[in-house]
Protein backbone atom coordinates (compact mmCIF):
# COMPACT_ATOMS: atom_id res chain seq x y z
CA UNK A 1 0.00 0.00 0.00
CA UNK A 2 0.89 3.65 -0.48
CA UNK A 3 1.98 6.18 2.10
CA UNK A 4 -1.44 7.66 1.46
CA UNK A 5 -5.30 6.10 1.62
CA UNK A 6 -7.00 6.33 -1.40
CA UNK A 7 -10.29 5.13 0.00
CA UNK A 8 -12.26 6.18 3.57
CA UNK A 9 -11.97 2.68 4.29
CA UNK A 10 -8.19 2.39 3.98
CA UNK A 11 -8.27 6.47 6.10
CA UNK A 12 -9.93 4.51 8.53
CA UNK A 13 -7.86 1.61 8.89
CA UNK A 14 -4.02 3.44 8.67
CA UNK A 15 -5.66 6.54 11.00
CA UNK A 16 -7.59 4.77 13.76
CA UNK A 17 -6.07 6.90 16.85
CA UNK A 18 -3.79 9.41 18.46
CA UNK A 19 -0.89 7.18 18.63
CA UNK A 20 -1.48 6.09 14.93
CA UNK A 21 -1.46 9.82 13.65
CA UNK A 22 1.62 10.64 15.92
CA UNK A 23 3.69 7.56 14.27
CA UNK A 24 2.85 9.00 10.65
CA UNK A 25 4.01 12.08 11.74
CA UNK A 26 7.05 10.84 13.38
CA UNK A 27 8.02 9.24 10.01
CA UNK A 28 7.24 12.60 8.14
CA UNK A 29 9.38 14.65 10.34
CA UNK A 30 12.23 11.99 10.85
CA UNK A 31 12.27 9.99 7.78
CA UNK A 32 16.08 8.49 8.73
CA UNK A 33 14.84 7.95 12.49
CA UNK A 34 14.88 10.34 14.96
CA UNK A 35 17.16 12.85 15.72
CA UNK A 36 17.75 14.36 18.74
CA UNK A 37 17.55 18.24 18.80
CA UNK A 38 19.36 18.77 22.09
CA UNK A 39 21.89 16.26 21.92
CA UNK A 40 22.16 15.03 18.18
CA UNK A 41 21.62 11.45 19.00
CA UNK A 42 19.79 9.10 16.32
CA UNK A 43 18.24 6.28 17.39
CA UNK A 44 14.57 4.89 18.60
CA UNK A 45 13.51 7.32 21.34
CA UNK A 46 11.16 6.98 24.24
CA UNK A 47 7.29 6.90 23.67
CA UNK A 48 5.07 8.09 26.05
CA UNK A 49 1.86 5.73 26.23
CA UNK A 50 -0.19 8.75 28.06
CA UNK A 51 1.43 11.28 25.48
CA UNK A 52 1.36 10.24 22.24
CA UNK A 53 2.43 13.17 21.15
CA UNK A 54 5.56 13.45 22.91
CA UNK A 55 8.72 11.78 22.22
CA UNK A 56 11.85 11.44 24.99
CA UNK A 57 15.39 11.30 23.88
CA UNK A 58 17.41 7.84 25.13
CA UNK A 59 20.54 9.25 25.53
CA UNK A 60 19.81 13.37 27.05
CA UNK A 61 16.19 12.90 28.44
CA UNK A 62 14.90 15.50 26.15
CA UNK A 63 11.38 15.79 25.58
CA UNK A 64 9.89 16.98 21.68
CA UNK A 65 6.43 17.75 21.03
CA UNK A 66 5.52 15.83 17.52
CA UNK A 67 3.67 18.99 16.61
CA UNK A 68 6.12 21.91 17.53
CA UNK A 69 7.17 24.02 14.50
CA UNK A 70 4.18 22.56 12.42
CA UNK A 71 0.89 24.14 11.45
CA UNK A 72 -0.25 22.07 14.41
CA UNK A 73 1.73 23.79 17.12
CA UNK A 74 0.10 23.98 20.40
CA UNK A 75 -3.10 22.92 19.08
CA UNK A 76 -5.80 21.72 21.69
CA UNK A 77 -7.57 19.40 18.59
CA UNK A 78 -6.87 15.69 18.46
CA UNK A 79 -4.39 14.39 15.60
CA UNK A 80 -6.99 12.59 14.15
CA UNK A 81 -9.11 15.82 13.54
CA UNK A 82 -6.21 17.23 11.74
CA UNK A 83 -5.69 14.51 9.70
CA UNK A 84 -9.54 14.21 8.74
CA UNK A 85 -9.44 17.62 8.08
CA UNK A 86 -6.49 17.27 5.84
CA UNK A 87 -7.50 13.78 4.14
CA UNK A 88 -11.33 16.15 3.75
CA UNK A 89 -10.28 19.03 2.14
CA UNK A 90 -7.71 18.10 -0.06
CA UNK A 91 -9.74 14.70 -1.73
CA UNK A 92 -13.30 16.33 -1.98
CA UNK A 93 -13.64 17.35 -5.26
CA UNK A 94 -15.56 20.33 -4.59
CA UNK A 95 -13.54 20.92 -1.36
CA UNK A 96 -14.90 21.86 2.15
CA UNK A 97 -15.65 24.89 3.66
CA UNK A 98 -15.35 25.85 7.46
CA UNK A 99 -18.91 25.21 8.36
CA UNK A 100 -19.37 21.87 6.60
CA UNK A 101 -15.83 20.85 8.71
CA UNK A 102 -17.22 22.00 11.96
CA UNK A 103 -20.43 19.89 11.56
CA UNK A 104 -18.51 16.83 9.98
CA UNK A 105 -15.99 16.20 12.82
CA UNK A 106 -18.43 17.67 15.49
CA UNK A 107 -15.84 21.01 16.42
CA UNK A 108 -17.63 23.07 18.50
CA UNK A 109 -16.27 26.79 17.49
CA UNK A 110 -16.77 28.02 14.13
CA UNK A 111 -14.17 30.13 14.59
CA UNK A 112 -11.50 26.80 15.37
CA UNK A 113 -12.39 25.40 12.45
CA UNK A 114 -11.91 27.83 10.15
CA UNK A 115 -8.38 28.86 11.56
CA UNK A 116 -7.74 25.19 11.20
CA UNK A 117 -8.19 25.13 7.31
CA UNK A 118 -6.81 27.81 6.78
CA UNK A 119 -3.44 27.40 8.82
CA UNK A 120 -3.64 23.89 6.39
CA UNK A 121 -4.12 26.07 3.47
CA UNK A 122 -0.56 27.40 4.73
CA UNK A 123 0.80 23.94 4.30
CA UNK A 124 -0.27 23.87 0.58
CA UNK A 125 2.45 26.21 -0.19
CA UNK A 126 5.37 24.05 -0.58
CA UNK A 127 8.65 26.38 0.89
CA UNK A 128 10.93 26.77 -2.41
CA UNK A 129 8.88 25.45 -4.64
CA UNK A 130 9.68 25.74 -8.54
CA UNK A 131 8.95 28.64 -10.69
CA UNK A 132 6.66 27.44 -14.09
CA UNK A 133 7.19 27.76 -17.41
CA UNK A 134 10.49 25.66 -17.69
CA UNK A 135 9.35 23.55 -20.71
CA UNK A 136 5.77 25.31 -21.96
CA UNK A 137 4.35 29.01 -22.71
CA UNK A 138 2.97 30.84 -19.59
CA UNK A 139 -0.36 32.36 -20.04
CA UNK A 140 0.07 35.45 -18.19
CA UNK A 141 -3.10 37.92 -16.91
CA UNK A 142 -5.09 40.36 -13.93
CA UNK A 143 -8.87 39.51 -12.52
CA UNK A 144 -11.41 41.33 -9.77
CA UNK A 145 -12.55 38.84 -7.69
CA UNK A 146 -15.51 39.38 -5.27
CA UNK A 147 -17.19 42.45 -4.15
CA UNK A 148 -19.78 44.43 -5.26
CA UNK A 149 -20.68 47.48 -8.13
CA UNK A 150 -23.73 48.80 -7.95
CA UNK A 151 -25.02 52.07 -7.31
CA UNK A 152 -21.34 53.59 -6.09
CA UNK A 153 -20.59 55.49 -9.33
CA UNK A 154 -18.15 54.69 -11.95
CA UNK A 155 -14.95 52.77 -11.02
CA UNK A 156 -16.31 52.78 -7.83
CA UNK A 157 -15.79 48.91 -6.34
CA UNK A 158 -14.89 46.25 -3.63
CA UNK A 159 -13.44 43.61 -5.81
CA UNK A 160 -10.05 42.51 -5.38
CA UNK A 161 -7.03 42.02 -7.55
CA UNK A 162 -5.95 39.05 -8.45
CA UNK A 163 -2.71 38.19 -11.67
CA UNK A 164 -2.72 34.54 -12.52
CA UNK A 165 -0.09 32.74 -14.54
CA UNK A 166 -0.48 29.10 -15.83
CA UNK A 167 1.30 26.69 -18.77
CA UNK A 168 -0.21 25.49 -21.45
CA UNK A 169 0.85 21.99 -22.28
CA UNK A 170 -0.20 19.69 -25.23
CA UNK A 171 -2.86 17.55 -24.90
CA UNK A 172 -0.75 14.44 -25.16
CA UNK A 173 1.67 15.57 -22.46
CA UNK A 174 -1.32 15.14 -20.03
CA UNK A 175 -1.46 12.53 -17.59
CA UNK A 176 -1.73 8.92 -17.79
CA UNK A 177 -4.25 6.69 -16.05
CA UNK A 178 -5.00 6.90 -12.86
CA UNK A 179 -3.81 4.95 -10.05
CA UNK A 180 -6.42 6.07 -7.41
CA UNK A 181 -8.77 4.18 -9.29
CA UNK A 182 -9.59 1.01 -9.22
CA UNK A 183 -9.13 0.31 -12.56
CA UNK A 184 -6.44 2.42 -13.41
CA UNK A 185 -8.72 4.17 -16.00
CA UNK A 186 -8.29 7.78 -17.52
CA UNK A 187 -10.76 10.42 -16.35
CA UNK A 188 -13.20 11.24 -19.69
CA UNK A 189 -12.87 14.97 -18.94
CA UNK A 190 -9.59 16.20 -19.79
CA UNK A 191 -9.61 19.91 -19.17
CA UNK A 192 -9.46 22.37 -22.23
CA UNK A 193 -12.57 22.50 -23.14
CA UNK A 194 -11.97 20.41 -25.97
CA UNK A 195 -8.72 21.89 -27.13
CA UNK A 196 -5.40 20.81 -28.41
CA UNK A 197 -3.83 21.73 -25.56
CA UNK A 198 -4.55 21.72 -21.53
CA UNK A 199 -3.82 23.94 -18.56
CA UNK A 200 -0.87 22.81 -16.82
CA UNK A 201 0.49 24.20 -12.98
CA UNK A 202 -0.39 27.70 -12.10
CA UNK A 203 0.16 29.85 -9.89
CA UNK A 204 -2.25 32.78 -8.07
CA UNK A 205 -1.45 35.91 -6.28
CA UNK A 206 -3.34 39.35 -5.05
CA UNK A 207 -1.88 42.38 -5.65
CA UNK A 208 -2.57 45.89 -4.64
CA UNK A 209 -2.68 47.04 -8.49
CA UNK A 210 -1.87 46.63 -12.37
CA UNK A 211 1.67 48.73 -12.46
CA UNK A 212 4.72 47.58 -13.71
CA UNK A 213 6.15 48.01 -10.44
CA UNK A 214 3.84 45.30 -8.69
CA UNK A 215 3.26 42.85 -12.11
CA UNK A 216 6.70 42.19 -12.92
CA UNK A 217 8.17 40.75 -9.69
CA UNK A 218 5.20 38.33 -9.87
CA UNK A 219 6.20 37.08 -13.12
CA UNK A 220 9.91 37.12 -12.22
CA UNK A 221 9.22 35.35 -8.73
CA UNK A 222 6.49 32.20 -10.43
CA UNK A 223 8.32 32.26 -14.28
CA UNK A 224 11.74 30.88 -15.02
CA UNK A 225 13.64 33.17 -17.17
CA UNK A 226 13.24 32.90 -20.83
CA UNK A 227 10.45 31.00 -20.43
CA UNK A 228 7.81 32.24 -23.53
CA UNK A 229 4.86 34.76 -21.77
CA UNK A 230 1.90 35.43 -23.17
CA UNK A 231 -0.14 38.36 -21.93
CA UNK A 232 -2.71 41.18 -23.60
CA UNK A 233 -1.63 44.68 -24.61
CA UNK A 234 -1.32 45.48 -20.68
CA UNK A 235 1.72 48.35 -20.41
CA UNK A 236 2.44 46.69 -17.29
CA UNK A 237 4.01 44.03 -18.94
CA UNK A 238 6.10 45.92 -21.43
CA UNK A 239 9.88 44.95 -20.10
CA UNK A 240 9.61 41.53 -19.84
CA UNK A 241 11.13 40.66 -22.83
CA UNK A 242 14.12 43.19 -21.47
CA UNK A 243 14.28 40.76 -18.43
CA UNK A 244 14.73 38.09 -19.89
CA UNK A 245 11.11 36.54 -21.48
CA UNK A 246 10.08 35.78 -24.47
CA UNK A 247 6.88 37.69 -24.76
CA UNK A 248 3.81 37.84 -26.48
CA UNK A 249 1.33 40.48 -26.29
CA UNK A 250 -1.94 40.82 -28.18
CA UNK A 251 -4.19 44.18 -27.52
CA UNK A 252 -7.53 42.16 -26.70
CA UNK A 253 -9.57 44.77 -25.82
CA UNK A 254 -12.50 42.87 -24.36
CA UNK A 255 -12.61 40.75 -27.96
CA UNK A 256 -13.86 37.42 -27.11
CA UNK A 257 -12.20 35.55 -30.18
CA UNK A 258 -8.87 37.20 -29.52
CA UNK A 259 -8.93 36.31 -25.80
CA UNK A 260 -10.25 32.26 -26.63
CA UNK A 261 -6.95 32.35 -29.29
CA UNK A 262 -4.08 33.93 -26.92
CA UNK A 263 -5.47 33.56 -23.35
CA UNK A 264 -8.22 30.88 -23.37
CA UNK A 265 -6.15 28.98 -20.55
CA UNK A 266 -6.07 31.65 -17.78
CA UNK A 267 -9.25 32.69 -18.63
CA UNK A 268 -10.74 28.94 -17.90
CA UNK A 269 -9.20 29.13 -14.50
CA UNK A 270 -10.43 32.80 -13.38
CA UNK A 271 -14.04 31.51 -14.29
CA UNK A 272 -13.36 28.23 -12.47
CA UNK A 273 -11.92 30.15 -9.43
CA UNK A 274 -15.59 32.00 -9.27
CA UNK A 275 -17.80 29.46 -9.69
CA UNK A 276 -15.61 27.42 -6.64
CA UNK A 277 -15.60 30.24 -4.39
CA UNK A 278 -18.98 31.05 -4.54
CA UNK A 279 -20.58 27.62 -4.99
CA UNK A 280 -18.43 26.12 -1.85
CA UNK A 281 -17.60 28.97 0.00
CA UNK A 282 -20.70 31.18 -1.01
CA UNK A 283 -18.09 33.89 -1.04
CA UNK A 284 -15.09 34.98 1.01
CA UNK A 285 -13.35 37.86 2.97
CA UNK A 286 -11.04 39.64 0.71
CA UNK A 287 -8.65 39.73 4.11
CA UNK A 288 -8.34 36.11 3.82
CA UNK A 289 -8.74 35.63 -0.20
CA UNK A 290 -4.91 34.68 -0.13
CA UNK A 291 -5.53 31.31 1.71
CA UNK A 292 -8.16 30.13 -0.57
CA UNK A 293 -6.29 31.14 -3.71
CA UNK A 294 -2.98 28.73 -1.84
CA UNK A 295 -6.29 26.38 -1.86
CA UNK A 296 -7.37 26.59 -5.45
CA UNK A 297 -3.58 26.31 -6.46
CA UNK A 298 -3.04 23.36 -4.69
CA UNK A 299 -5.90 21.13 -5.99
CA UNK A 300 -5.87 22.28 -9.36
CA UNK A 301 -2.12 21.33 -9.67
CA UNK A 302 -3.49 17.95 -8.62
CA UNK A 303 -6.64 17.35 -10.31
CA UNK A 304 -5.77 14.33 -12.30
CA UNK A 305 -4.21 13.04 -8.69
CA UNK A 306 -6.73 13.96 -6.25
CA UNK A 307 -5.26 11.58 -3.12
CA UNK A 308 -1.54 12.68 -3.76
CA UNK A 309 -3.10 15.73 -1.98
CA UNK A 310 -3.33 14.20 1.98
CA UNK A 311 0.16 13.22 1.90
CA UNK A 312 1.26 16.14 0.26
CA UNK A 313 -0.37 19.00 2.86
CA UNK A 314 0.69 16.69 5.86
CA UNK A 315 4.27 16.43 4.34
CA UNK A 316 4.46 20.32 4.00
CA UNK A 317 2.13 21.00 7.51
CA UNK A 318 5.59 19.17 9.20
CA UNK A 319 7.68 21.78 7.86
CA UNK A 320 5.85 24.74 8.24
CA UNK A 321 4.66 26.73 11.19
CA UNK A 322 1.70 28.81 10.82
CA UNK A 323 0.68 32.22 12.47
CA UNK A 324 -1.29 31.66 15.77
CA UNK A 325 -4.83 32.36 16.35
CA UNK A 326 -3.71 35.91 18.02
CA UNK A 327 -1.71 36.83 14.78
CA UNK A 328 -4.36 35.41 12.01
CA UNK A 329 -6.85 37.77 13.71
CA UNK A 330 -4.76 40.67 14.28
CA UNK A 331 -3.41 40.55 10.77
CA UNK A 332 -6.82 40.51 9.94
CA UNK A 333 -7.98 43.73 10.85
CA UNK A 334 -4.48 45.45 10.09
CA UNK A 335 -4.91 44.33 6.15
CA UNK A 336 -5.51 46.88 3.64
CA UNK A 337 -7.40 46.21 0.10
CA UNK A 338 -10.04 47.76 -1.97
CA UNK A 339 -12.40 46.46 0.60
CA UNK A 340 -12.12 47.53 3.84
CA UNK A 341 -14.60 45.83 5.32
CA UNK A 342 -14.13 41.94 6.52
CA UNK A 343 -17.56 41.22 5.81
CA UNK A 344 -17.90 38.26 3.52
CA UNK A 345 -18.06 39.25 -0.62
CA UNK A 346 -20.05 37.16 -3.17
CA UNK A 347 -17.63 36.41 -6.01
CA UNK A 348 -18.60 38.31 -9.09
Amino acid sequence: MSDYPRTLLEFQHLFPDETACARHLERIRWPDGFKCPSCGQVGDPWRLQARPRVLECRQCGYQVSLTAGTVMHRTRQPLPVWFWAAYLVTTQTPGMSALQFQRQLGIKRYETAFLMLHKLRVAMVRPGRDRIGAKWPVEVDETYVGGATQGEGRGQHHKTLVVGMVEVLPRKKALGPDPNLPSGQRPQHRGGHGRSFIAGRLRLQVIPNRGQKTLEPMVLDNVQTRAEVRTDGWTGYDNLHKLGYSHVAMPVRGDKAKTDQHLPMIHIVFGNLDAWLLGTHHGVSPTHLQGYLNEFVFRFTRRFWPMVGFDSVLKTAARVESMTYRDFYEGAKTHTTPAESDEPVLTG
